[in-house]
């Protein structure tokens, strides 16, 4: 348990603001009586709750349906439910909160990956933890990261293809198959037709997913996030569903290697008299805008 921060403790003191308790107690307090659930004897045991947690307490900033749970359980469960198809990247930047406040959105939008490029070593202290729950991955350099991506978009691409083509095989021969077992079963050919259908309907639907998911992987795109001329405004751009997003230094922005190996440049319209927002913050509005794009509700 972290020390509590004495100006939030003299703050309280003083009565003004009043606060909100955050998170939960030990459990024996917020649950009297009830059966712990790391027991193994309890009939509500669950491997995924943390003893320590349950002992003092979780005042994390963590979701409530994540209370007492471990670090593993909670980013096993965000893989579970589905992580969002955007990767974010920052390359270089020298602004160790930036880097963390990015990590920190990453999190909260749930993208799929973030990427650190370049040797600089970041202090987590602005990502508030949230660097657990994420995958985070480190680059040598921006042209390595690019060429990763691009070549796993491709892996992904040709593992869809041969489903699809296997799933076809697997149609004919089934179907002709069944016919022959029919034949020399004496069945109805009605009966034996309307079966092949049914399962010509669903191999039809399940190459019809696959056949989007191949298009949606044909369409992925490296963007990247820069106001230079040319660039287009991130409030008429359509984000592609997969996409790699690229975040540059505060000052000077994206290298020129960035810029020359992204497919889109978009800069999101400012209309005071700096010519940038803060780096952390900007990469907050992209994720969003994406998210406003192609998030579904939950």
């Amino acid at each position: 348990m972290h020390a509590p921060n004495p100006i939030s403790m003299a703050a309280k003191m003083s009565g003004e603001p009043e606060f909100r308790e955050i998170g939960v107690g030990p459990w024996a307090e917020t649950h009297p009586g009830a059966p712990r659930p790391d027991d193994p004897a309890s009939p509500s045991y669950d491997m995924r709750y943390d003893t320590a947690l349950l002992d003092d307490g979780d005042r994390r900033n963590v979701l409530d349906r994540y209370r007492y749970w471990t670090v593993a359980a909670i980013k096993a469960d965000l893989d579970a439910r589905g992580r969002h198809d955007f990767e974010v990247a920052v390359e270089n930047w020298t602004h160790d909160f930036n880097i963390g406040s990015m990590v920190r959105t990453a999190n909260a939008f749930q993208a799929c990956r973030v990427h650190i490029v370049g040797p600089h070593k970041w202090n987590r202290k602005g990502a508030l933890m949230t660097e657990l729950y994420q995958h985070v991955e480190h680059h040598p350099s921006i042209t390595e990261l690019v060429e990763c991506w691009r070549h796993r978009i491709a892996g992904e691409i040709a593992a869809a293809r041969a489903e699809a083509s296997a799933i076809s095989i697997r149609l004919h021969r089934n179907v002709r198959e069944y016919i022959e077992d029919g034949v020399l079963a004496g069945r109805p050919p009605a009966q034996d037709a309307a079966h092949a259908l049914g399962i010509a309907d669903d191999a039809y639907a399940r190459i019809a997913a696959i056949d989007a998911r191949i298009r949606e992987l044909e369409a992925a795109r490296v963007i990247a996030l820069d106001i230079i001329p040319g660039a287009v405004p991130i409030e008429t751009y359509a984000f592609p569903k997969r996409c790699l997003l690229l975040f540059g230094a505060e000052g000077p922005g994206l290298s020129r290697k960035a810029l020359d190996l992204a497919d889109d440049v978009v800069y999101i319209s400012q209309f005071g008299s700096v010519r940038s927002i803060n780096a952390g913050a900007a990469a907050a509005v992209a994720m969003h805008v994406y998210i406003a794009q192609h998030a579904v509700v939950r």
